[in-house]
């Protein structure tokens, strides 16, 4: 995981939005200069007709004062977001849209469960310190290899279990099974992000075999196998 911190008076009057929400990040193409796409009618396009390299984030923090809003990366490969994030400078130029999407806690609620991968991580960090103190919640977080288990923000009732993927298996595998095997109750509040496949096992674990009620969890696909580019968010 590598942090940056992007900055600017741009960021003046950005909206911090909800716990787990999310921000896009407009990179220039390796060795270029960053052009600012337009809106095409489904999607945006540079000058030359080309897509643009855009990538979700979770804003982990925005510091209004400062006008610094710092953001975790995944770093894997040479994926443009790894290379942007390993490689950038102080001054050098990137563009970001926002606030998207974001969680609602539920005050009364007593059980969390929040489930993820690497990708989740920073949005994981940030509900925790969102939820209420006097509630239960239980973390389940897998990842590639064990140095990617990083140092979750404290919570009284959090019981945090990590899952090292075992090898040859498919992203998510070993998060979709613990999840099954969660306690989870119709009182319950389920937030979980990862693989978009992973996610849609879960999703339907969740409202098809458990019955859970579709206003108490919250499933999202942060990313796809095999796929660069933005998240399948479904």
């Amino acid at each position: 995981m590598e942090r940056v911190v992007v900055g600017g008076a741009e960021l003046a009057g950005l909206d911090p939005g909800l716990p787990g929400a999310s921000v896009r990040l407009l990179l220039p193409p390796s060795g270029t200069d960053l052009v600012i796409p337009t809106w095409q009618g489904n999607e945006f396009l540079l000058p030359d007709g080309t897509r643009p390299i855009l990538r979700t984030l979770t804003p982990r923090r925005l510091d209004a004062d400062a006008l610094e809003l710092t953001v975790d990366v995944v770093v894997h490969d040479e994926s443009p977001l790894s290379v942007w994030a390993t490689t950038s400078s102080p001054g050098d130029p990137v563009a970001v849209s926002g606030t998207g999407r974001g969680y609602t806690i539920d005050p009364d609620a007593q059980h969390y469960v929040l489930a993820g991968d690497a990708s989740a991580i920073p949005a994981i960090g940030q509900l925790l310190e969102s939820l209420p103190g006097t509630a239960r919640v239980d973390v389940i977080i897998e990842v590639a290899q064990p140095d990617a288990r990083l140092e979750l923000p404290s919570h009284l009732g959090a019981n945090v279990r990590w899952i090292d993927r075992p090898d040859g298996a498919d992203p998510g595998d070993a998060l979709v099974q613990c999840v099954t095997g969660a306690e989870v109750d119709e009182d319950t509040r389920v937030w979980a992000a990862g693989e978009a496949a992973a996610m849609q096992r879960i999703r339907k674990h969740l409202f098809e075999e458990r019955g859970v009620g579709r206003a108490n969890a919250v499933v999202r696909g942060y990313w796809k196998r095999g796929r660069s580019g933005e998240p399948d968010d479904s």
